[in-house]
């Protein structure tokens, strides 16, 4: 049986630096979600599990403090 893909969450307002971060992570073999907002991102971190989370500082509806 084949092992499990790492499961990382990116959380990040700009579509064109989640775009480029996600095709390299599926690239290397890993399952990628995202999150366009900070509560997006609080609600997916708290809800689904995930191996790392790469998030952005400056968001929207919630920062990433």
């Amino acid at each position: 049986m084949p092992a499990k893909a790492p499961k990382i969450l990116i959380v990040d307002d700009d579509v064109t630096i989640v775009d480029a971060v996600r095709r390299g992570l599926e690239a290397e073999g890993f399952t990628v979600e995202t999150a366009f907002d900070g509560l997006e991102g609080i609600w997916r971190a708290t809800e689904f599990a995930y191996d790392a989370v790469i998030l952005d500082i400056m968001l929207p509806k919630r920062n990433g403090f």
